[in-house]
Parts: structure tokens; sequence; C-alpha cells
């Protein structure tokens, strides 16, 4: 299912307008209507930003119409919902697991994708992955770093960081993260 229609979806089964989702997100209506009419396809900062006035995790927004699952240990490929845009595919692990801790993603990268421009930035936690293949560039805190496979980081996400393929292939990413932000 598109972004668009699954935003339609769940803001409908929450029984909020656009515009009373609009007040609660601080995204415009007209910014809402155009996500919704596929017209529009949000980052993930932004459409996180959006369900946070619902709320709702990035998580539960992409798997909010799965039937529950049965006590499960195994999450196989086509059960990895992708959380990513714009040559980003972030497969996360453990989607439906409740009350998960840690955010598990194996994330690819088109050539030339990032994570968006501008860094994310939490309010508490830690990341650490490790490149499995490509050339990823890497900000943390306003410092450019390289990354090649077989390298990996490890830092606090209170720090402001964004991620780019700056290579010629794609390029992936192992990672995990706590507290499970999305």
């Amino acid at each position: 299912m598109d972004t668009g229609t699954r935003l339609k979806l769940v803001r409908e089964s929450y029984q909020l307008s656009q515009r009373e989702l609009a007040r609660r997100s601080g995204v415009t209506n007209a910014t809402i209507s155009l996500i919704e009419q596929n017209r529009v396809s949000p980052s993930v900062s932004s459409l996180k930003k959006l369900l946070e006035g619902i709320p709702m995790s990035l998580a539960d927004f992409f798997t909010f119409d799965e039937p529950p699952r049965e006590e499960s240990y195994i999450f196989r490929s086509a059960e990895q919902p992708d959380l990513g845009r714009h040559g980003l595919r972030l497969l996360l692990v453990g989607a439906t697991v409740p009350g998960r801790q840690m955010r598990f993603l194996r994330e690819q990268y088109a050539p030339g994708a990032s994570s968006g421009e501008e860094p994310i930035v939490h309010s508490e936690g830690e990341e650490c992955g490790l490149v499995t293949r490509g050339t990823i560039e890497l900000t943390i805190d306003g410092q450019v770093n390289i990354l090649n496979a077989g390298d990996g980081y490890y830092f606090p996400t209170t720090l402001a960081h964004r991620f780019q393929n700056i290579g010629q292939d794609e390029a992936e990413i192992i990672s995990a993260n706590t507290p499970a932000n999305f």
C-alpha cells in the first residue's frame, strides 16, 4: 500500500479530519491533502512528525492493517516493512514485536540517496551500525566520516547525524538503536 492511501486509512480510523491532524502535528492541511493524494511523498522525518499527531510510531503505521501474529522470533524478508523513501530502503526487523526496546534496520541506499537533507536528532539514545557494502558518508555533529564495507559506528543519537551513499553502487548498513524511535 502506498503512503498516501495508508495515511488516509489511519487518519480516518482514528476519526481525525485533515484539519485536526494538521493542528496536532504542525503540518499544513494542504500538505496532508497532497500526501493523501500521492502528489507528495513525505520524508521519513516528515511522516514521523505527522504520526506524532495521532500518536503512532512509524512501525505501527506500516503494519497498521496487518493481522496480529502468533508469537514468532523469526522475521522473513517479506515481513520487514520498508520505512524509507527516495532511494533509501529502511527494512525494519521485528516491527510487530510489542514493546520493542530497540530498532534494528537493514538500510539500503541507492547511489546518491541519503537519510534526508536535514540531520536527524533524537532526544535520547544510542545508535550503532556496520557498513556491509558500498561507501557511506556519515556526518555526526558536523564531522564528516567516510565509511566503507566493514567499517562501523557507535554514537549518541542526541548528536545531529546524516547518512549518504557517495559511491557508484548501492550501499548497505545494518544498524540498531535504542530506544526504538520507530
